[in-house]
């Protein structure tokens, strides 16, 4: 199973690096760079629950859960509240 993602890893690199032509070694270098930081710190796995690895690692996954709970409770909270009000474009 490790295997699998350190390939899909690899894979999802290669094709984000290989859409440029780098003339100079640190060039890519600076590509690969980017990619792993992107990689951590603001991509999303799903396998982590949503979460990016920095987050995971620093122990902010309780913080970040508790935030998107409260913001799911309030959006349901309207969406309840416009579905009540009766429409003025409905025909009867």
């Amino acid at each position: 199973m490790t295997q699998g993602k350190i390939e899909r890893y690899h894979r999802s690199m290669k094709n984000v690096v290989k859409l440029e032509n780098y003339f100079f070694p640190w060039h890519l270098q600076e590509a690969i760079g980017n990619y792993n930081q992107f990689y951590n710190e603001e991509r999303y796995h799903e396998s982590l629950g949503n979460m990016t690895p920095a987050d995971v690692y620093h122990g902010r996954v309780k913080e970040i859960q508790s935030r998107r709970e409260q913001i799911k409770q309030k959006t349901m909270r309207e969406r309840r509240r416009l579905n009540r009000q009766p429409s003025e474009n409905v025909l009867m």
